[in-house]
């Protein structure tokens, strides 16, 4: 009997041990996290509220660094360069007047409100200015993928905005800034690029293309997503770190300004988030009609696809085949795609098939391999023409060297004309044209003589001055060359 007491005694003796070990552990883990987690007390709230109001401010040479940094970022977004986009939300001074309009919220300041609203109105004023200007007049502009991709704000763009700026916040609040968390945070949030983009549309709208002005207000849309998420998450920031609230606050109206906060957020959030749906939602169809387009007709053999298109407003895909489509594959295909489970998303899209309405592919290739011979011909035909042409050349040529020759024999103190010709255009570049020959001629009409004589054309544009010594020399060249006593030298004009 007193066995069993000490058992149970012993028992309860190690349930208790157990019980005091697991709350101790859990004590534990509670301390590690509030030390891991908790940032209270390593925050300097004046050092804070100082420094947000220090960056408020927007003159002298803060409005310059907005004008460069907008320049900076018009020219990386039309030049498609993400890194100089990078560059320009670092220089990018919008990020002052956001913390101020939430930090203004936060502890009721109503003079730190009125400024914020009043700079940051001016920034966007003069951002979009002069990104107007830049794109409006740049001759280089066009749709970019960095410009088009601020255009569609989703609910992806609310959370960057929303956790960014809690991450900012938390790096502002503690003490000895994080320099690397706010670098992260404009490049990530991206004020500037939004802006810029505006400004694009905004130059293409008023261009002649109304499509900017769709560009336009989606650009804005994303930085309105961006500017009220960050007020916001500075605003929640600062009343989780119990931030001291001005000191001629008024709750009533501090209250208000929160509910009002919190109201345009979520205003914000929902048109945001069906966006993202309606995008997810685009995106999964376009996967199920790549998986379509690769299994149902890009591996039937008999198919040559030229190319496809779909319509997300009219839900209609467009195939393009280079062979005849019969009225049996139409079907097969239209079947596929209702009843495949796979393409469940596609339901309610409709086909257009076209495909060849004269040829099939096999009468093309037939009529192109029956081309390709009789080019072949035809090369054949121009190849035994070119022959022909060079033997004709040689015989000409022999037939030149035989009435040359002749000539010589008749009259020793000859040479062969075409030497002659040939020297003659080398020494005297200027000579378009030569002739030789014996002129009869008489000056008492009784006695006649046998004159040579040459006929030189020379280059038109060459003045008298420059041809008459030329001559000379020329005539007393031939002269030689030909063995000739006298020469006569006739300028052919």
């Amino acid at each position: 009997m007193e066995e069993n007491i000490d058992k149970n005694s012993s028992v309860e003796n190690s349930k208790q041990n157990v019980q005091n070990d697991a709350k101790g552990l859990f004590v534990s883990i509670k301390k590690y996290l509030k030390e891991l987690l908790d940032f209270r007390d390593d925050t300097d709230h004046e050092a804070t509220i100082n420094a947000i109001k220090a960056d408020i401010p927007f003159k002298g040479a803060t409005a310059w660094i907005l004008i460069f940094a907008v320049f900076v970022a018009s020219i990386g977004l039309n030049a498609n360069s993400t890194a100089v986009v990078i560059g320009a939300m670092l220089i990018s001074p919008l990020m002052g007047p956001i913390l101020g309009l939430g930090s203004a919220f936060a502890i009721n300041d109503i003079e730190v409100f009125k400024k914020s609203a009043i700079n940051l109105a001016t920034m966007i004023v003069l951002s979009l200015l002069a990104s107007f200007v830049f794109f409006y007049f740049f001759p280089l502009s066009e749709d970019t993928s960095e410009l088009l991709g601020r255009t569609k704000p989703d609910i992806r763009d609310v959370l960057i905005a929303f956790f960014g700026g809690l991450a900012l916040m938390v790096a502002r609040t503690k003490k000895g800034t994080v320099a690397s968390v706010i670098f992260g945070v404009a490049i990530a949030t991206a004020l500037m690029p939004p802006l810029c983009t505006a400004g694009y549309g905004l130059a293409k709208g008023f261009s002649g293309d109304p499509i900017g002005f769709t560009y336009a207000l989606g650009a804005m849309y994303l930085f309105t997503i961006n500017t009220i998420f960050i007020a916001l998450a500075t605003f929640l920031v600062l009343k989780l770190l119990s931030f001291p609230m001005h000191k001629y606050a008024n709750a009533a109206k501090r209250k208000r300004y929160a509910t009002i906060a919190t109201v345009v957020g979520f205003a914000v959030m929902i048109p945001a988030v069906y966006t993202f749906i309606s995008a997810l939602d685009e995106s999964r169809v376009n996967a199920q009609l790549k998986k379509y387009v690769k299994n149902e007709v890009s591996t039937i053999e008999n198919f040559q696809l030229i190319d496809k298109d779909y319509n997300s407003d009219t839900k209609v895909l467009k195939l393009n085949f280079f062979n005849e489509v019969t009225v049996a594959e139409k079907n097969m295909l239209e079947s596929r795609l209702m009843n495949d489970p796979r393409y469940n998303r596609l339901k309610d899209v409709k086909i257009q098939i076209k495909g060849s309405d004269t040829k099939s592919f096999e009468l093309i290739t037939t009529a192109y391999t029956e081309k390709r011979q009789e080019l072949q011909e035809s090369k054949n035909i121009i190849a035994g023409l070119q022959k022909q042409i060079e033997d004709l050349q040689g015989t000409i040529s022999n037939l030149n060297n035989r009435i040359e020759q002749d000539a010589l024999n008749k009259n020793k103190k000859g040479i062969a004309f075409s030497s002659i010709a040939k020297d003659a255009k080398i020494r005297y570049n200027d000579i378009q044209e030569i002739g030789f020959s014996k002129v009869l001629s008489s000056k008492d009409f009784i006695k006649i003589d046998t004159i040579p004589q040459a006929i030189i054309k020379w280059n038109p544009i060459l003045p008298d001055s420059i041809i008459s010594p030329k001559e000379r020399e020329l005539r007393g060249w031939l002269q030689k060359e030909m063995n000739l006593d006298t020469l006569f030298i006739k300028r052919d004009q």
